[in-house]
Protein backbone atom coordinates (compact mmCIF):
# COMPACT_ATOMS: atom_id res chain seq x y z
CA UNK A 1 0.00 0.00 0.00
CA UNK A 2 1.34 3.44 -0.92
CA UNK A 3 2.23 5.80 1.92
CA UNK A 4 0.16 8.92 1.21
CA UNK A 5 2.11 10.90 3.83
CA UNK A 6 5.45 10.31 2.10
CA UNK A 7 7.24 13.58 1.46
CA UNK A 8 4.99 15.59 3.79
CA UNK A 9 7.44 16.84 6.41
CA UNK A 10 4.66 18.41 8.48
CA UNK A 11 3.30 14.92 9.18
CA UNK A 12 6.65 13.31 9.98
CA UNK A 13 7.42 11.85 13.38
CA UNK A 14 10.25 14.32 13.93
CA UNK A 15 8.08 17.37 13.24
CA UNK A 16 6.22 16.98 16.55
CA UNK A 17 9.37 16.96 18.67
CA UNK A 18 10.90 19.90 20.48
CA UNK A 19 14.64 20.56 20.39
CA UNK A 20 15.35 18.66 23.59
CA UNK A 21 13.41 15.64 22.36
CA UNK A 22 15.21 15.64 19.02
CA UNK A 23 18.45 14.93 20.89
CA UNK A 24 17.15 11.42 21.49
CA UNK A 25 16.32 10.62 17.87
CA UNK A 26 19.51 8.56 17.65
CA UNK A 27 17.90 6.06 20.03
CA UNK A 28 15.15 5.46 17.49
CA UNK A 29 17.77 4.78 14.83
CA UNK A 30 19.59 2.41 17.18
CA UNK A 31 16.42 0.45 17.89
CA UNK A 32 15.58 0.12 14.21
CA UNK A 33 19.16 -0.84 13.36
CA UNK A 34 19.36 -3.44 16.06
CA UNK A 35 16.13 -5.08 14.91
CA UNK A 36 17.32 -5.08 11.29
CA UNK A 37 20.75 -6.48 12.16
CA UNK A 38 19.33 -9.06 14.55
CA UNK A 39 16.97 -10.45 11.91
CA UNK A 40 19.54 -10.31 9.11
CA UNK A 41 22.24 -12.05 11.14
CA UNK A 42 19.82 -14.74 12.33
CA UNK A 43 18.74 -15.40 8.73
CA UNK A 44 22.37 -15.69 7.63
CA UNK A 45 23.13 -18.17 10.42
CA UNK A 46 20.07 -20.27 9.57
CA UNK A 47 21.02 -20.44 5.90
CA UNK A 48 24.56 -21.58 6.79
CA UNK A 49 23.14 -24.30 9.05
CA UNK A 50 20.61 -25.35 6.41
CA UNK A 51 23.31 -25.52 3.73
CA UNK A 52 25.64 -27.62 5.90
CA UNK A 53 22.88 -30.00 6.97
CA UNK A 54 22.02 -30.58 3.32
CA UNK A 55 25.66 -31.25 2.46
CA UNK A 56 26.05 -33.61 5.43
CA UNK A 57 22.90 -35.49 4.50
CA UNK A 58 24.01 -35.97 0.90
CA UNK A 59 27.49 -36.97 2.04
CA UNK A 60 26.31 -39.59 4.54
CA UNK A 61 23.69 -40.88 2.11
CA UNK A 62 26.32 -41.43 -0.58
CA UNK A 63 28.46 -43.49 1.76
CA UNK A 64 25.47 -45.53 2.95
CA UNK A 65 25.39 -44.25 6.55
CA UNK A 66 22.33 -42.01 6.45
CA UNK A 67 20.71 -41.49 9.82
CA UNK A 68 17.13 -42.61 9.28
CA UNK A 69 15.95 -40.23 11.98
CA UNK A 70 17.07 -37.19 10.00
CA UNK A 71 14.59 -36.06 7.35
CA UNK A 72 16.95 -33.29 6.22
CA UNK A 73 14.68 -30.39 7.19
CA UNK A 74 15.72 -27.72 9.66
CA UNK A 75 13.10 -27.24 12.38
CA UNK A 76 12.95 -23.60 13.49
CA UNK A 77 11.02 -22.48 16.57
CA UNK A 78 10.18 -18.90 17.51
CA UNK A 79 9.17 -18.28 21.10
CA UNK A 80 7.28 -15.00 21.21
CA UNK A 81 5.38 -13.18 18.50
CA UNK A 82 5.82 -9.53 19.42
CA UNK A 83 7.39 -6.96 17.09
CA UNK A 84 10.76 -8.72 16.93
CA UNK A 85 9.29 -12.20 16.54
CA UNK A 86 7.16 -11.09 13.58
CA UNK A 87 10.04 -9.29 11.87
CA UNK A 88 12.31 -12.29 12.39
CA UNK A 89 9.75 -14.67 10.94
CA UNK A 90 9.30 -12.49 7.87
CA UNK A 91 13.08 -12.32 7.37
CA UNK A 92 13.45 -16.10 7.64
CA UNK A 93 10.71 -16.69 5.10
CA UNK A 94 12.05 -14.17 2.59
CA UNK A 95 15.82 -14.44 3.04
CA UNK A 96 16.40 -18.15 3.66
CA UNK A 97 15.40 -21.46 2.07
CA UNK A 98 13.31 -22.36 5.13
CA UNK A 99 9.72 -23.23 4.26
CA UNK A 100 6.70 -22.21 6.39
CA UNK A 101 6.14 -25.88 7.28
CA UNK A 102 9.57 -25.91 8.95
CA UNK A 103 8.65 -23.14 11.41
CA UNK A 104 6.53 -23.32 14.55
CA UNK A 105 5.60 -20.47 16.90
CA UNK A 106 4.77 -20.56 20.59
CA UNK A 107 2.92 -17.46 21.76
CA UNK A 108 0.21 -16.38 24.16
CA UNK A 109 -1.25 -14.21 21.39
CA UNK A 110 -1.91 -16.41 18.35
CA UNK A 111 -3.99 -13.64 16.78
CA UNK A 112 -0.72 -11.87 15.97
CA UNK A 113 0.35 -14.76 13.75
CA UNK A 114 -2.80 -15.23 11.64
CA UNK A 115 -1.17 -14.20 8.35
CA UNK A 116 1.70 -16.64 8.94
CA UNK A 117 -0.61 -19.49 9.90
CA UNK A 118 -2.46 -18.95 6.64
CA UNK A 119 0.90 -19.28 4.86
CA UNK A 120 1.59 -22.66 6.53
CA UNK A 121 3.38 -21.79 9.80
CA UNK A 122 2.04 -23.70 12.82
CA UNK A 123 1.19 -21.64 15.90
CA UNK A 124 0.34 -22.80 19.44
CA UNK A 125 1.17 -21.98 23.05
CA UNK A 126 3.39 -24.72 24.45
CA UNK A 127 7.01 -23.71 25.03
CA UNK A 128 8.11 -27.20 26.05
CA UNK A 129 6.63 -28.75 22.93
CA UNK A 130 8.39 -26.16 20.79
CA UNK A 131 11.76 -26.79 22.45
CA UNK A 132 11.51 -30.57 22.08
CA UNK A 133 10.83 -30.20 18.34
CA UNK A 134 13.21 -27.41 17.31
CA UNK A 135 16.74 -27.64 15.92
CA UNK A 136 17.06 -23.85 16.27
CA UNK A 137 14.99 -22.04 18.89
CA UNK A 138 14.78 -18.24 18.82
CA UNK A 139 13.94 -16.55 22.11
CA UNK A 140 12.01 -13.36 21.33
CA UNK A 141 10.66 -12.78 24.83
CA UNK A 142 11.15 -10.03 27.42
CA UNK A 143 13.72 -10.50 30.22
CA UNK A 144 10.84 -10.47 32.73
CA UNK A 145 9.42 -13.59 31.02
CA UNK A 146 12.65 -15.62 31.27
CA UNK A 147 11.97 -17.29 34.65
CA UNK A 148 8.72 -18.77 33.33
CA UNK A 149 10.22 -19.62 29.95
CA UNK A 150 13.28 -21.28 31.51
CA UNK A 151 11.01 -23.37 33.72
CA UNK A 152 9.13 -24.52 30.60
CA UNK A 153 12.29 -25.35 28.66
CA UNK A 154 14.71 -26.64 31.28
CA UNK A 155 13.95 -30.35 30.80
CA UNK A 156 12.83 -30.10 27.18
CA UNK A 157 15.90 -28.93 25.26
CA UNK A 158 17.77 -31.67 23.37
CA UNK A 159 21.56 -31.29 23.35
CA UNK A 160 21.65 -30.46 19.64
CA UNK A 161 19.06 -27.64 19.86
CA UNK A 162 20.67 -24.27 19.23
CA UNK A 163 19.01 -21.65 21.43
CA UNK A 164 19.41 -18.17 19.93
CA UNK A 165 18.54 -15.47 22.43
CA UNK A 166 17.49 -11.95 21.54
CA UNK A 167 17.04 -11.19 25.25
CA UNK A 168 19.92 -8.73 25.40
CA UNK A 169 19.81 -7.90 29.10
CA UNK A 170 20.77 -11.44 30.14
CA UNK A 171 24.37 -12.63 29.54
CA UNK A 172 24.96 -15.97 27.89
CA UNK A 173 26.42 -17.56 31.05
CA UNK A 174 23.25 -16.71 32.96
CA UNK A 175 21.11 -18.09 30.14
CA UNK A 176 23.07 -21.34 30.25
CA UNK A 177 22.46 -21.56 33.98
CA UNK A 178 18.73 -20.83 33.65
CA UNK A 179 18.15 -23.38 30.89
CA UNK A 180 20.65 -26.00 31.97
CA UNK A 181 21.87 -25.89 28.39
CA UNK A 182 25.18 -24.68 26.90
CA UNK A 183 24.29 -24.68 23.21
CA UNK A 184 23.19 -21.04 23.36
CA UNK A 185 24.08 -18.18 21.05
CA UNK A 186 23.47 -14.60 22.10
CA UNK A 187 24.49 -11.78 19.75
CA UNK A 188 26.20 -8.98 21.64
CA UNK A 189 25.52 -5.65 19.92
CA UNK A 190 27.43 -2.57 21.00
CA UNK A 191 26.83 1.05 20.07
CA UNK A 192 29.63 3.36 18.99
CA UNK A 193 29.76 6.98 17.95
CA UNK A 194 29.60 7.45 14.19
CA UNK A 195 28.64 10.01 11.53
CA UNK A 196 25.86 7.96 9.92
CA UNK A 197 23.48 6.64 12.63
CA UNK A 198 20.45 7.76 10.59
CA UNK A 199 21.13 5.01 8.05
CA UNK A 200 18.80 2.76 10.07
CA UNK A 201 15.80 5.10 10.14
CA UNK A 202 14.46 3.61 6.91
CA UNK A 203 14.09 0.19 8.58
CA UNK A 204 10.40 0.52 9.41
CA UNK A 205 9.81 -2.91 7.86
CA UNK A 206 12.69 -5.37 8.01
CA UNK A 207 11.79 -7.34 4.89
CA UNK A 208 11.55 -4.16 2.82
CA UNK A 209 14.82 -2.89 4.27
CA UNK A 210 16.49 -6.22 3.45
CA UNK A 211 16.23 -5.35 -0.23
CA UNK A 212 18.44 -2.29 0.30
CA UNK A 213 22.06 -3.07 -0.62
CA UNK A 214 23.34 -0.13 1.46
CA UNK A 215 21.69 -1.49 4.61
CA UNK A 216 22.95 -5.00 3.88
CA UNK A 217 26.45 -3.59 3.57
CA UNK A 218 26.04 -1.58 6.79
CA UNK A 219 24.89 -4.68 8.70
CA UNK A 220 27.74 -6.95 7.57
CA UNK A 221 28.82 -8.66 10.84
CA UNK A 222 32.55 -8.09 10.41
CA UNK A 223 32.43 -4.51 9.15
CA UNK A 224 29.26 -2.97 10.56
CA UNK A 225 28.47 0.70 10.05
CA UNK A 226 25.89 3.10 11.41
CA UNK A 227 27.03 3.05 15.04
CA UNK A 228 26.28 -0.64 15.74
CA UNK A 229 28.92 -3.35 16.06
CA UNK A 230 28.92 -7.11 16.56
CA UNK A 231 32.08 -8.76 17.76
CA UNK A 232 33.99 -11.64 16.23
CA UNK A 233 32.78 -13.95 19.00
CA UNK A 234 29.37 -14.13 17.34
CA UNK A 235 30.97 -15.36 14.11
CA UNK A 236 33.04 -17.83 16.14
CA UNK A 237 29.94 -19.20 17.83
CA UNK A 238 28.19 -19.62 14.46
CA UNK A 239 31.17 -21.52 13.02
CA UNK A 240 31.45 -23.69 16.14
CA UNK A 241 27.75 -24.51 15.79
CA UNK A 242 28.53 -25.79 12.28
CA UNK A 243 31.33 -27.90 13.73
CA UNK A 244 28.89 -29.38 16.27
CA UNK A 245 26.48 -30.37 13.49
CA UNK A 246 29.21 -32.53 11.97
CA UNK A 247 30.14 -33.93 15.38
CA UNK A 248 26.49 -34.89 15.95
CA UNK A 249 26.57 -36.71 12.60
CA UNK A 250 29.69 -38.64 13.77
CA UNK A 251 31.77 -37.30 10.91
CA UNK A 252 35.54 -37.53 11.12
CA UNK A 253 37.57 -34.36 11.47
CA UNK A 254 38.82 -34.53 7.88
CA UNK A 255 35.27 -34.87 6.50
CA UNK A 256 34.05 -32.11 8.81
CA UNK A 257 36.64 -29.62 7.62
CA UNK A 258 36.03 -30.49 3.97
CA UNK A 259 32.26 -29.98 4.28
CA UNK A 260 32.49 -26.72 6.22
CA UNK A 261 35.08 -25.34 3.81
CA UNK A 262 32.79 -26.23 0.91
CA UNK A 263 30.25 -23.66 2.17
CA UNK A 264 32.82 -20.87 1.71
CA UNK A 265 33.80 -21.71 -1.86
CA UNK A 266 35.58 -18.45 -2.64
CA UNK A 267 37.92 -18.55 0.34
CA UNK A 268 41.60 -19.00 -0.54
CA UNK A 269 42.37 -19.87 3.10
CA UNK A 270 41.05 -23.24 4.29
CA UNK A 271 39.88 -23.85 7.83
CA UNK A 272 41.89 -26.62 9.48
CA UNK A 273 41.84 -28.40 12.83
CA UNK A 274 44.07 -25.76 14.44
CA UNK A 275 41.53 -23.13 13.40
CA UNK A 276 39.01 -24.64 15.82
CA UNK A 277 40.91 -26.38 18.63
CA UNK A 278 44.27 -25.96 20.32
CA UNK A 279 47.30 -27.20 18.42
CA UNK A 280 48.19 -30.02 20.83
CA UNK A 281 44.69 -31.52 20.60
CA UNK A 282 44.61 -30.97 16.84
CA UNK A 283 47.93 -32.77 16.33
CA UNK A 284 46.60 -35.88 18.08
CA UNK A 285 43.18 -35.85 16.36
CA UNK A 286 42.86 -38.64 13.79
CA UNK A 287 41.25 -37.82 10.45
CA UNK A 288 38.45 -40.32 11.14
CA UNK A 289 37.89 -39.05 14.69
CA UNK A 290 35.16 -36.49 15.34
CA UNK A 291 35.87 -33.06 16.75
CA UNK A 292 34.84 -32.61 20.38
CA UNK A 293 31.49 -31.00 21.08
CA UNK A 294 32.13 -27.29 21.58
CA UNK A 295 30.26 -25.33 24.25
CA UNK A 296 28.95 -22.16 22.62
CA UNK A 297 28.82 -20.57 26.07
CA UNK A 298 32.59 -20.99 26.33
CA UNK A 299 33.06 -19.88 22.72
CA UNK A 300 31.44 -16.53 23.54
CA UNK A 301 33.10 -15.94 26.89
CA UNK A 302 36.67 -17.11 26.32
CA UNK A 303 39.47 -16.57 23.85
CA UNK A 304 39.40 -19.52 21.47
CA UNK A 305 41.70 -20.75 18.69
CA UNK A 306 39.00 -19.75 16.22
CA UNK A 307 38.86 -16.22 17.58
CA UNK A 308 42.62 -15.90 17.16
CA UNK A 309 42.45 -17.34 13.66
CA UNK A 310 39.70 -14.99 12.50
CA UNK A 311 41.43 -12.02 14.08
CA UNK A 312 44.55 -12.71 12.02
CA UNK A 313 42.96 -13.92 8.76
CA UNK A 314 41.64 -11.01 6.74
CA UNK A 315 40.87 -13.29 3.78
CA UNK A 316 38.60 -15.48 5.92
CA UNK A 317 36.79 -12.44 7.28
CA UNK A 318 36.31 -11.13 3.73
CA UNK A 319 35.00 -14.52 2.64
CA UNK A 320 32.42 -14.60 5.45
CA UNK A 321 31.38 -11.04 4.61
CA UNK A 322 30.97 -11.96 0.95
CA UNK A 323 28.85 -14.99 1.88
CA UNK A 324 26.66 -12.78 4.09
CA UNK A 325 26.05 -10.17 1.42
CA UNK A 326 25.48 -12.77 -1.28
CA UNK A 327 22.80 -14.53 0.76
CA UNK A 328 20.94 -11.39 1.82
CA UNK A 329 20.93 -10.01 -1.68
CA UNK A 330 19.15 -13.16 -2.86
CA UNK A 331 15.39 -13.21 -2.29
CA UNK A 332 14.00 -16.64 -1.50
CA UNK A 333 10.40 -17.45 -2.42
CA UNK A 334 9.37 -19.80 0.38
CA UNK A 335 5.89 -18.50 1.06
CA UNK A 336 4.31 -19.75 -2.18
Amino acid sequence: MEDVTAGLSSLSFENGLNEDEKKFLHLRARSAGRTFCGCAHAAFMCELILSLRGIVRRHTSNRGSLDSGDDGELCVGILGMGHLGKQLLQALLEKTSIKPSQIKISTRRPELAVEFVQAGVECFFDNGRLATWADVLFLCCLPSHLPRVSADLHSSLPKHCLVYSFTSAVPVARLAELFGHKHILRPQYDFVVCDTPDVWLSCTCVTTALTDSLLIEASCPLSMKGGISLGLKWVCAVLYSLLNICTSASLGSSETLSLINSIFKENPVQLNAQSFINSSYASSLRSDESFPWISLTDAQSKETPLLRFLSSSESMRQCISAAYKSQLETTCTTTS
